[in-house]
């Protein structure tokens, strides 16, 4: 089976996310593909390897561009329009220069944010330290049969073969917890 990819393809984000989408629409056949990335290259998350992956694969990074609008025609992707973007002291601000880049197929790769208030709000409360879950070594949390891991836990990184890991951990203990007699 294959996975259908646009000719020109935009991925948004500086990360190894974004990375991935842009090699891999590469490698699926598209003609151009572009990363735009809101800061400069020594801010982006991506190391330095896998950007300069991306590059051997003729992935294009462009810095210093932030989207403003998908431009659509026939109810199909026809572009993206961006902004250029500055520093002005320790703060990211947009300079007004607007660009447009021609896309049938636009990539949103900017990460995710963990917002802990929406796990608390059903009354049962979800021990944090330092704004992340708190969990013990086997990933159970402070509510029973409750497991977490990745990077919403306290000393979590961001990295996929540390949360496929922590996941294996849990699924070991929810196991145990099962065959335990029902205790968990």
């Amino acid at each position: 089976a294959s996975l259908p990819v646009g000719r020109r393809v935009v991925v948004i984000g500086g990360g190894m996310t974004a990375i991935d989408a842009a090699v891999q629409s590469k490698l699926l056949g598209a003609e151009e593909v572009t990363i735009c990335y809101r800061r400069g290259q020594e801010h982006m998350n991506a190391s330095e390897f896998e950007q300069d992956l991306a590059a051997a694969n003729g992935v294009t990074i462009r810095h210093w561009l932030q989207p403003k609008r998908v431009i659509a025609a026939g109810g199909k992707v026809s572009g993206i329009e961006l902004e250029y973007t500055a520093m002005d002291g320790d703060k990211l601000v947009g300079t007004g220069e607007r660009l447009t880049l021609v896309a049938d197929q636009v990539f949103k790769a900017i990460g995710q944010s963990f917002v802990p208030a929406a796990l608390n709000g059903s009354g049962a409360l979800l021990a944090l330290e330092g704004g992340r879950i708190k969990v013990d070594v086997e990933g159970r949390t402070s509510l029973p049969n409750v497991w977490a891991g990745g990077d919403c836990i306290f000393g979590g990184d961001d990295l996929t073969v540390s949360a496929v890991a922590q996941g294996r951990d849990a699924a070991e203990s929810i196991h145990r917890a099962l065959t335990s007699n029902g205790r968990a």
